[in-house]
C-alpha cells in the first residue's frame, strides 16, 4: 500500500507556488534523520531523572518525533527509513495531518561519525534507502548533493541525481532536494559562495522536467543576498528553504528562520535547533510567531526562557548568552 502526501502540505505548497502565500504557509520539518549520517552519537544526549546524561536511543528519538507530530507545529517529519517503519507500525501518523518523509540519499559527506574523518573529503554519492521499501511509508523523500566547483566530482553528482530522479518518477516518490555548502573552503574566484551555490542550483535544475523536480530547496543559509537572488528567480516553480546547520543559541535560530521568511524562503527543516534545544515543543512554537511577525527574535529567546523557568528547566545557556547572535551570515540583518 502506498501513501500519499498530507493535504495540509500540499496546500501550502499550492499557495506559495500561485501567490497567495501568507505566513500562515511557512513550512517547518523536524529533520529526525540524524542517524543516516552520524549513527548514535547524532542523537546526542538526553536527561535521567536524577539529572545525569546518556545517550539518547532510538526510543528516545522516536518518542521526540511523536511529541513533535502531536503538536500540530511541524508539517513535516523527516526520518530515517528504519524509524518510518516504527512510526508505520505504532500507527503514529494515522491520525496526524504531518506528512511523513525519508531520507533517500545519504553521500559521503553526512557521514558524520565519532572519531571518523569522512567529511574532510569530497562527497561520493551513495545511497541507501530503497525507493521501492521507501514508499510503503511515504509519498515524499530527500536527496542530498553536493557542488565542489569540480568537473568530474560535480558530474558524478549530477548523474547520480539523474538516475535517482527516474527511479523516484517510476515508483511515485516525490523529493525536495538538499543542498549543502562543500564542508571545506573551495575556491569560486572573485565570486562569492551563495553565487556559486545558487548558480549550480540552477544550472542542475534548468533541464528538468515537472514531473521530476523536486518540490522545493532546502539549503544552508547565506545571507541576505544570496537568499533573495535564488527566492525571486522563479518563485511560482522553486520554493527555497534553509537547513539549521548548528546547534547556535536561541537567538540564532529565531533569526535564521526570519530571515529566511524575509528575503523569500517558504521551508524552515531543522534537526539540531530544534532536538537540542530544552523544549523543543516551545522552540517551534516560538519559530511560528517569530514567522508571523508576533515577536521580535530578541523576545521569543527571552519569552523561551520565562517558559523554560515555568516548567522548571535548566537553560542549556544563560539569557545573556542566549540572546546573542554567533551565526556571522546572519548579523547584517539582525533585528
Amino acid at each position: 500500500m502506498h501513501v500519499s502526501m498530507n493535504e495540509r502540505l500540499a496546500g501550502k505548497l499550492s499557495r506559495i507556488r500561485s501567490g497567495a502565500y501568507t505566513p500562515e504557509d511557512f513550512i517547518i520539518a523536524d529533520a529526525k534523520d540524524a542517524e543516516m549520517g552520524g549513527g548514535i552519537g547524532a542523537l546526542g544526549l538526553v536527561r535521567n531523572a536524577d539529572g545525569s546524561r546518556r545517550p539518547a536511543s532510538a526510543i528516545d528519538y522516536r518518542q521526540a518525533m511523536k511529541s513533535m507530530m502531536a503538536s500540530g507545529l511541524a508539517d513535516i517529519m523527516l526520518t530515517s527509513m528504519s524509524s518510518a517503519e516504527s512510526l508505520a507500525e505504532d500507527k503514529a501518523f494515522d491520525s496526524s495531518d504531518v506528512t511523513q518523509a525519508i531520507r533517500l540519499n545519504d553521500a559521503t559527506d553526512i557521514w558524520g561519525l565519532r572519531g571518523a574523518s569522512y567529511r574532510e573529503s569530497p562527497a561520493i554519492p551513495f545511497r541507501t534507502a530503497r525507493l521501492d521499501h521507501a514508499r510503503r511509508f511515504a509519498a515524499l523523500g530527500l536527496y542530498a548533493v553536493t557542488f565542489y566547483n569540480d568537473r568530474d566530482l560535480d558530474v558524478a553528482t549530477l548523474r547520480a541525481y539523474r538516475d535517482f530522479r527516474q527511479k523516484a518518477e517510476s515508483s511515485g516518490m516525490s523529493h525536495f532536494l538538499e543542498v549543502f555548502n562543500p564542508a571545506f573552503p573551495i575556491d569560486t574566484g572573485h565570486d562569492e559562495l551563495g553565487t556559486f551555490v545558487n548558480d549550480a542550483i540552477i544550472r542542475c535544475l534548468a533541464g528538468v522536467a515537472r514531473p521530476e523536480q523536486p518540490l522545493f530547496l532546502k539549503m544552508q543559509y547565506n545571507g541576505a543576498r544570496a537568499m533573495a537572488e535564488l527566492a525571486s528567480y522563479d518563485p511560482g516553480n522553486l520554493i527555497v528553504g534553509v537547513l539549521g546547520g548548528a546547534a547556535g543559541t536561541t537567538r540564532d535560530t529565531f533569526e535564521l528562520v526570519a530571515q529566511t521568511e524575509r528575503f523569500g524562503g517558504r521551508v524552515a527543516l531543522f534537526g539540531r535547533k530544534i532536538y537540542q534545544a530544552e523544549d523543543a515543543i516551545e522552540i517551534v512554537r516560538l519559530m511560528r510567531a517569530v514567522v508571523g511577525g508576533d515577536i521580535r527574535t530578541i523576545d521569543a529567546v527571552r519569552h523561551y526562557h520565562d517558559t523554560l523557568a515555568s516548567k522548571g528547566i535548566a537553560p542549556t545557556r544563560l539569557l545573556d548568552e542566549d540572546v546573542t547572535v554567533t551565526d556571522q551570515i546572519l548579523l547584517p540583518e539582525a533585528t
